[in-house]
């Protein structure tokens, strides 16, 4: 509990500090000090800073705080530290939904709040769907759940497989940015767009933590301390529908974020979630606008999709996680 209650504040403080550097880094270098200055002055480097840089760092900590405290959260229902939005499906169920949206839909309907709406369409339905398969006598059974994940991931990517055969030249740009993941779009509108969802996202989660601890102690257990596991549950899923949907229509699907920040900070600070949730959305946060920052910076002046740099480090640390848990997963 003492380093759980020294890292929030410290998560808290830095995430300022890093919006600030990343912001700075680039091809045209603003040290990130002079940050206030330029903003209050209108000096050089004023346009790049708030038209170019900020809504970039700024959607990334938002797609960051929404996916890690997704994946904090599935882990927490699940009692399971495989489970993962990625993993589980739900993010393919809302690329789905945006590249449905993309091609058959367009952006005349429902302007700008289009694209956030399917996406979270695809992610609730899937995620409900994935919970509904796992669960067998009340329990959910870890090897289910994965594969069902793997199977709705499978008819997701046919789904988009299939919009990117029939999609035009010009919808076909909008699916490869799906596909690979990229900030690079990011404007204020963008943000102004999925940020309600995202902020809904959060407070629907976030007072989840006390009944995520007592969900630890098994469901039957919570069920005796007063716990409704049919309405936490229907709560968790709208709360993590709105926050992948919010993620993935604003840069696409994006990988292991939701997998590798919550089981880093349950080792650093301990398992109980009134830690592990607010903490998990400022760590993800920071993560992304770090990854977003090589992403623009290691081939300048090109670009790397940031689902690249997330499967670099994610895809090795799901294999230690099968390793490290392997006595727990149901063979076949």
């Amino acid at each position: 509990m003492r380093t759980s209650g020294k890292l929030l504040p410290l998560l808290a403080s830095l995430l300022p500090l890093v919006l600030c550097i990343a912001a700075g880094t680039g091809a045209y270098q603003i040290h990130w000090w002079q940050i206030p200055e330029i903003l209050w002055m209108r000096g050089d480097g004023y346009e790049v800073l708030l038209f170019v840089r900020f809504p970039r760092v700024l959607l990334a900590a938002i797609v960051g705080a929404s996916l890690a405290i997704s994946g904090a959260t599935l882990q927490g229902i699940f009692r399971n530290p495989l489970a993962d939005p990625g993993l589980i499906g739900v993010t393919a169920g809302a690329s789905l939904g945006a590249a449905l949206w993309i091609v058959l839909v367009g952006s005349g309907i429902f302007g700008i709040w289009g694209l956030p709406i399917a996406s979270f369409t695809g992610g609730i339905t899937v995620t409900i769907l994935v919970y509904k398969i796992a669960q067998t006598a009340g329990k959910v059974l870890t090897t289910t759940l994965l594969l069902s994940g793997i199977a709705f991931n499978s008819i997701a990517g046919a789904g988009i497989g299939l919009m990117t055969f029939i999609a035009d030249e010009e919808q076909l740009r909008s699916l490869t940015f799906w596909l690979l993941g990229s900030f690079g779009g990011a404007t204020w509108p963008l943000i102004a767009a999925n940020l309600p969802l995202a902020i809904a996202g959060l407070i629907l989660l976030l007072p989840l933590a006390q009944s995520l601890n007592v969900v630890t102690l098994g469901e039957a257990e919570a069920g005796h301390l007063g716990i409704s596991m049919s309405g936490l549950k229907r709560r968790a899923v709208f709360g993590v529908a709105l926050s992948v949907g919010a993620a993935v229509s604003a840069a696409g699907g994006i990988g292991f974020v939701g997998l590798i920040v919550p089981h880093l900070l349950r080792l650093i600070g301990g398992p109980d979630h009134r830690f592990v949730l607010p903490a998990s959305a400022l760590s993800g946060a920071i993560l992304l606008i770090f990854a977003d920052s090589l992403a623009r910076t290691m081939i300048s002046p090109m670009e790397l999709p940031i689902g690249i740099i997330t499967g670099i480090f994610g895809g090795p640390f799901f294999l230690w996680l099968l390793i490290q848990y392997k006595r727990d997963i149901l063979y076949i």
